[in-house]
């Protein structure tokens, strides 16, 4: 099935119809009626050749009506209603606070990006003014940024609303004047339907060209080949797995013009219990370590699956903390089956593991997620890669160093990350002052005092880091940063005035913050 602005290609269709495909209920234990059509690749072809189309003319829009076009998204996701919230729990399991808040955020980050619109200075419009007297002259010189073009965005598995259909890539693709084919998440194509339905809508109310955005639904690999290698997408962005990450980067590289992939892949996200707060909150960073790690079944890509400490007294005091709170906790639902048996099977692996001592293991059941804690040396992790790599759900490993320099020895071997986090208290500023220039260099948030699940979505947030966190580290999926993933530089050298953009115009008719002869300035 493929949705666009303009129409419904292929539709619902009968449970069992050839080359369909059901979701699966996790609490029911059965498939959901109706089951959804595999998109084809005409439909692909349709989608991407529309939004190659429609891109001159949205780009074109001015930020005011970009930023309406958001708005009205937000207000068409908003009418939906209870049967979202109904339906997204029916598909993923996830308890229906959880998804309220996600659809408010979701809502929150369309008008946040609207706001950004309005403001202007997403453009950097730079203006260089003429020098003819000097040797060589120097030419008037104008640049702004301005989108790349149609983008694939490609909806998580653990954000039905927030990281799928009208989710952040999509609402920065927008904001940036980028039309967006979506490749719809199989484990909620009901929610993605309706989502994709408000979308459309207010593509159809903003009066835009069909093309603006299309949603495409199936299984397998092929459709995100097809999509990514298709012409007309010059860029994409991507949340999950490492192995499905680095085959659309294998695919966009060898494209005849490679396009760059923003995907959001693998993170255990190291906790640095530093030695005085070991001492003095032990017990509180334990309890808080565990509330972190089982929230939502540990399905969030900033969940702490690594605790790094020095041993002594505190740290013993930390471990009985924690596992006390990780015993007091039960096995919950997953977002589906396949989530679920991958965790099994991650998880079992870790016990098995000859350099791992198990601190906490709950008894998992069908379709559930189950808490489990491990605990090795820093010997052992600095040589068992093994030990390094994700396992996606509420499972964490506890490397224990012999002191404060062990600390460093490990942060160094450790894969570029998300988040980072600091548990100090005032004896272990010098000791966080001399790690700060790794955790630089590895990771894209670095957090104190706290646990890094909560991701807030503002204008200072990067959601990002170094390979394989993230295939580009340069760059963030939430915040307001976001949009610069679908911008690209353009100079204009001596045109006329009645071929520059507004926001390049003497006078500044937009009245937007931009730098003049390097000097930021309204004038």
């Amino acid at each position: 099935m493929s949705i666009t602005g303009e129409a419904i290609i292929g539709g619902v269709q009968e449970r069992g119809a050839a080359g369909s495909f059901k979701a699966w209920d996790p609490t029911r234990r059965e498939y959901l009626e109706p089951s959804f059509h595999m998109v084809t690749p005409d439909q692909i072809d349709r989608a991407c050749r529309l939004a190659g189309e429609a891109f001159d003319t949205f780009r074109a829009t001015t930020d005011a009506q970009r930023a309406t076009f958001l708005d009205t998204v937000a207000e068409q996701i908003l009418a939906i209603g209870d049967e979202l919230i109904e339906r997204a729990m029916a598909e993923t399991g996830l308890p229906r606070v959880r998804l309220e808040g996600e659809r408010m955020r979701t809502v929150n980050q369309l008008r946040m990006f609207g706001e950004l619109l309005r403001e202007g200075s997403w453009a950097d419009a730079r203006l260089d003014s003429p020098l003819p007297e000097r040797s060589p002259p120097r030419p008037d010189l104008r640049m702004r940024l301005l989108g790349v073009g149609p983008v694939a965005v490609f909806a998580a598995s653990n954000f039905p609303l927030a990281f799928s259909v009208a989710g952040g890539d999509t609402a920065s693709a927008f904001a940036a004047g980028c039309p967006v084919v979506l490749k719809a998440h199989s484990a909620h194509p009901g929610t993605s339907e309706l989502v994709a339905r408000a979308v459309a809508k207010a593509v159809q109310l903003c009066e835009l060209p069909a093309g603006v955005f299309a949603l495409l639904t199936g299984t397998g690999n092929g459709i995100g080949q097809a999509l990514v290698g298709h012409p007309a997408i010059q860029a994409v962005g991507f949340t999950g797995s490492r192995s499905g990450g680095t085959a659309l980067m294998a695919v966009a590289a060898v494209r005849k013009q490679p396009i760059p992939v923003y995907a959001e892949m693998s993170s255990i996200n190291p906790v640095f219990v530093m030695p005085g707060a070991l001492q003095n909150r032990a017990e509180e960073i334990g309890k808080g370590f565990a509330v972190s790690l089982t929230m939502g079944v540990g399905q969030f890509c900033t969940n702490p699956g690594l605790v790094l400490a020095v041993e002594g007294p505190g740290l013993d005091a930390f471990c009985k903390a924690a596992t006390a709170a990780l015993a007091a906790t039960s096995a919950a639902v997953m977002l589906n089956q396949n989530i679920a048996d991958s965790y099994r099977r991650g998880v079992d692996a870790l016990a098995r593991n000859e350099a791992l001592s198990t601190l906490a293991r709950l008894e998992h059941e069908e379709g559930k997620g189950a808490a489990a804690f491990f605990r090795t040396s820093a010997e052992a992790f600095l040589v068992r890669h093994e030990l390094h790599e994700e396992v996606f759900g509420p499972a964490s490993v506890l490397v224990v160093c012999k002191d404060v320099a062990q600390l460093g020895e490990v942060a160094e071997v450790l894969e570029g990350q998300l988040t980072a986090t600091l548990q100090i208290d005032p004896a272990d500023v010098d000791a966080a002052k001399a790690l700060l220039p790794v955790l630089e260099r590895k990771v894209g948030r670095i957090l104190a005092n706290g646990f890094p699940t909560g991701v807030e979505v503002s204008t200072a947030m990067v959601h990002g880091g170094p390979f394989p966190s993230t295939a580009d580290g340069r760059s963030t999926s939430v915040g307001t940063g976001a949009i610069s993933r679908f911008l690209r530089p353009v100079c204009y050298q001596n045109l006329p005035a009645e071929l520059l953009p507004e926001s390049l115009r003497d006078g500044n008719p937009l009245g937007i913050w931009r730098r003049r002869d390097g000097a930021l300035t309204k004038a």
